[in-house]
Protein backbone atom coordinates (compact mmCIF):
# COMPACT_ATOMS: atom_id res chain seq x y z
CA UNK A 1 0.00 0.00 0.00
CA UNK A 2 1.28 3.47 -0.85
CA UNK A 3 1.93 5.84 2.01
CA UNK A 4 0.46 9.31 1.59
CA UNK A 5 3.48 10.78 3.32
CA UNK A 6 1.43 12.20 6.19
CA UNK A 7 3.44 10.30 8.79
CA UNK A 8 6.82 10.66 7.07
CA UNK A 9 7.12 14.40 6.82
CA UNK A 10 5.60 14.50 3.34
CA UNK A 11 8.06 12.08 1.77
CA UNK A 12 6.22 9.26 -0.04
CA UNK A 13 7.61 5.74 0.24
CA UNK A 14 7.11 2.75 -2.00
CA UNK A 15 5.58 -0.55 -0.90
CA UNK A 16 8.78 -1.60 0.88
CA UNK A 17 8.75 1.55 3.04
CA UNK A 18 12.52 1.89 2.78
CA UNK A 19 13.15 3.36 -0.67
CA UNK A 20 12.21 7.00 -1.12
CA UNK A 21 10.36 7.65 -4.36
CA UNK A 22 10.86 10.75 -6.53
CA UNK A 23 9.22 13.86 -5.12
CA UNK A 24 8.31 16.76 -7.42
CA UNK A 25 11.03 15.92 -9.96
CA UNK A 26 13.72 15.36 -7.34
CA UNK A 27 15.83 12.39 -8.34
CA UNK A 28 16.77 9.62 -5.95
CA UNK A 29 19.86 7.44 -6.09
CA UNK A 30 17.76 4.55 -7.40
CA UNK A 31 16.14 6.64 -10.14
CA UNK A 32 19.57 7.82 -11.28
CA UNK A 33 20.84 4.23 -11.27
CA UNK A 34 17.82 3.14 -13.32
CA UNK A 35 18.46 5.91 -15.85
CA UNK A 36 22.09 4.82 -16.17
CA UNK A 37 21.04 1.18 -16.66
CA UNK A 38 18.71 2.27 -19.46
CA UNK A 39 21.35 4.46 -21.07
CA UNK A 40 23.87 1.61 -21.02
CA UNK A 41 21.37 -0.78 -22.60
CA UNK A 42 20.69 1.79 -25.32
CA UNK A 43 24.42 2.25 -25.93
CA UNK A 44 24.44 5.88 -24.81
CA UNK A 45 27.14 5.39 -22.18
CA UNK A 46 30.64 4.41 -23.25
CA UNK A 47 32.46 6.00 -20.30
CA UNK A 48 33.32 4.51 -16.93
CA UNK A 49 30.04 3.90 -15.09
CA UNK A 50 31.49 5.16 -11.79
CA UNK A 51 32.37 8.48 -13.42
CA UNK A 52 28.94 8.87 -15.04
CA UNK A 53 27.20 7.93 -11.78
CA UNK A 54 29.30 10.38 -9.78
CA UNK A 55 28.51 13.22 -12.21
CA UNK A 56 24.76 12.54 -12.21
CA UNK A 57 24.67 12.30 -8.41
CA UNK A 58 26.56 15.59 -8.17
CA UNK A 59 24.08 17.29 -10.53
CA UNK A 60 21.22 16.00 -8.36
CA UNK A 61 23.01 17.31 -5.23
CA UNK A 62 23.31 13.80 -3.82
CA UNK A 63 26.47 13.04 -1.89
CA UNK A 64 27.80 9.49 -1.50
CA UNK A 65 31.18 8.21 -0.37
CA UNK A 66 33.47 7.10 -3.21
CA UNK A 67 33.19 3.46 -2.07
CA UNK A 68 29.40 3.67 -2.26
CA UNK A 69 29.57 5.09 -5.77
CA UNK A 70 31.96 2.34 -6.87
CA UNK A 71 29.75 -0.37 -5.31
CA UNK A 72 26.63 1.00 -6.98
CA UNK A 73 28.43 1.32 -10.32
CA UNK A 74 29.49 -2.34 -10.07
CA UNK A 75 25.90 -3.32 -9.26
CA UNK A 76 24.63 -1.37 -12.28
CA UNK A 77 27.19 -3.05 -14.54
CA UNK A 78 26.20 -6.51 -13.21
CA UNK A 79 22.49 -5.77 -13.72
CA UNK A 80 23.04 -4.66 -17.30
CA UNK A 81 25.27 -7.62 -18.19
CA UNK A 82 22.63 -10.19 -17.15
Amino acid sequence: MKDSGAETGGTPFDDDDDIVMEVDGTETVESIADDIRSDIRLGHIQDDVSHVLEERLRKASISLRPEQIDDLAEEIERDVSI
